[in-house]
């Protein structure tokens, strides 16, 4: 085979640059010359140093700013160039007169041709398959990883995520919504960035599809954990530092102290429990709402206010009158805006319900959580700027699912200071402008008998089981006590009375159609620590006129129920 083989011409070896340019001199042969030959010679495309044939240990590819951001060896290149052509091309590149080669090249046209339509087909899907799945999984590990810093995971949890959840399930009354509380800060770069100027109470009913939003002012003047005073947006602040004190180097720590004081707090002022928090700093209101692509608000009064002006070219208009759209930073504006604002606070917490609301709108008009995509583009804008005690994206997509099912005309807002209810009122206490209760200072059973009525129990509501309450003492008034407590919490209580005799000792629950409503039987018995009985009693009301009885006991005398 040897000697078929035609001999190689020899290269005739480059004397000079001189040399080679007198015979040709051609503006083309001159830039080919320099490609292929200058030692220094640098690629304006690509940013590789061309060589003579020594090797050069890495080229640096770089963008068009010439920043570098992947480094290459010459012979990575040239192998990758090499392991795109098609087998048929590599065999190509060898030398024909090869007999091993034309073998080859031979076989892999035969194995070629013999590839059905259908097989190719099932390759293609078979490589489709792969790819989605690797994707999937990287997107999976990717938004895992990410979200690891924003949800703890170290909720109390909302039994009523669950739909139709057992009833045993539930603590107490108010465990048949979902409760969560909301809190936004300045966060770093802001005068101090640990006040929770933004305390809201979402409150979702999962049964009728309905939510009501309630705003908690800021200068609540409350007693804190140590027995001192201060306003309750300065609670989460305090704790913190307080514990880091104590644990410098404890920060996490110092998270969870902080926001436990402030979940007791709000849960002492408003009597019902919080399953879950959210913490926002601006920075992570502004990028949300500019992620899902800005909000509509329809402002029902124009909102001047010069103190902000110079974040939007010396003009003081924050919002003018009717449906605006707002990009994060205006509507960040238009939530923090007070100093013109004739009820100051209590209206700044109103235009901060409609902020949270539209943005709530537009999440579910976009199915953002139903998207992968629009998920890590939102976690990817909060990143740290936000946390929550909800446990992943399994309760965040369970919780979308119940959102989608409420309409934005069925989300009712409350302020403890909006007419007819002025629950609070503002004073001077300790050189200091604060909110208190309007009945008096620490007393907020006429704030608990409202919010409890706002967001009434989902499965209470429900059931709607009729109840009636005997005083089986001579305690006078011990029923319609307990009767406002009921009421309060929204049972549906048809009467009460006194027993037929006054010698009970113990609470009794007479339940006369067994079985017909276990959620208002499990709260009963849980609150008022009663036996239950399904035989009726002589001379008590029967099933015709009511679906539970209680009778009040003795031992009913010297408690406390909140």
């Amino acid at each position: 085979m040897n000697n078929f083989r035609k001999p190689r011409p020899k290269k005739r070896k480059l004397q000079s640059v001189d040399g080679l340019l007198q015979k040709d001199q051609t503006a083309f042969s001159r830039n080919r010359f320099s490609d292929n030959y200058s030692p220094k010679k640098i690629d304006p495309e690509t940013g590789f140093k061309r060589s003579t044939g020594k090797k050069i240990a890495s080229k640096k590819l770089k963008t068009a700013d010439q920043e570098p951001i992947i480094t290459i060896k010459q012979e990575e290149l040239e192998a990758g160039f090499k392991s795109n052509l098609s087998d048929e091309d590599n065999l190509k590149q060898q030398d024909p007169s090869d007999s091993k080669s034309a073998s080859k090249l031979k076989k892999s046209k035969r194995k070629r041709a013999k590839l059905s339509p259908f097989k190719k087909i099932r390759r293609i899907a078979l490589a489709l398959v792969v790819v989605v799945l690797l994707s999937g999984a990287s997107l999976a590990g990717y938004v895992y990883f990410k979200t690891k810093s924003i949800f703890k995971g170290d909720g109390t949890g909302a039994a009523a995520l669950i739909k139709d959840v057992d009833p045993n399930k539930l603590n107490s009354e108010g465990d048949g919504r979902i409760n969560i509380l909301l809190l936004g800060k300045g966060g770093q770069g802001h005068t101090a960035p640990d006040l929770t100027d933004t305390i809201l109470l979402a409150s979702i009913n999962p049964v009728d599809h309905e939510a009501v939003l309630i705003s908690v002012p800021r200068d609540m003047y409350i007693i804190n954990e140590y027995g001192g005073r201060n306003k309750i947006n300065s609670v989460y602040s305090n704790a913190k530092q307080s514990f880091l004190a104590r644990n410098p180097s404890n920060k996490e720590g110092a998270e969870k102290a902080g926001l436990a004081a402030i979940e007791n707090s709000v849960s002492e002022v408003l009597g019902v429990p919080i399953h879950y928090y959210t913490m926002v700093d601006f920075k992570a209101f502004e990028k949300a709402i500019n992620t899902v692509g800005g909000i509509e608000i329809d402002v029902k009064k124009r909102l001047v206010d010069p103190s902000l002006a110079k974040h939007f070219n010396n003009n003081p208009v924050i919002a003018e009158q009717g449906l605006q759209k707002f990009n994060g930073w205006r509507a960040l504006a238009y939530s923090r805006s007070r100093k013109t604002s004739l009820r100051g606070d209590f209206d700044r917490t109103a235009r901060q319900q409609e902020v949270i609301i539209a943005l709530q709108k537009k999440v579910l008009s976009l199915g953002t959580f139903s998207n992968p995509v629009k998920i890590v583009e939102l976690i990817n804008a909060l990143g740290d700027h936000v946390r929550t005690d909800l446990n992943g994206i399994d309760e965040i997509q369970a919780l979308y699912q119940i959102g989608k099912e409420i309409d934005s005309e069925n989300i009712k807002t409350v302020g403890l200071a909006d007419p007819p209810n002025i629950l609070v009122k503002t004073g001077m206490m300790d050189n200091q402008s604060v909110v208190f209760p309007a009945a008096g200072l620490d007393n907020y059973a006429a704030i608990r008998k409202f919010v409890r009525n706002q967001i009434k129990d989902s499965y209470l509501t429900k059931e709607n089981a009729r109840v009636i309450i005997l005083n089986g003492t001579s305690q006078p008034g011990l029923a319609s006590s307990i009767n406002q407590q009921l009421e309060s919490y929204g049972y549906n209580v048809v009467g009460i009375d006194n027993a037929p005799t006054a010698d009970y000792v113990q609470n009794k629950l007479i339940d006369n159609n067994p079985g017909k409503n276990p959620y208002t039987k499990n709260y009963l018995q849980k609150r008022l620590e009663l036996t239950t009985e399904t035989s009726s009693i002589q001379g008590l009301p029967g099933g015709d006129q009511a679906d539970f009885v209680i009778i009040l006991g003795t031992d009913e005398i010297n408690k406390t129920r909140l």
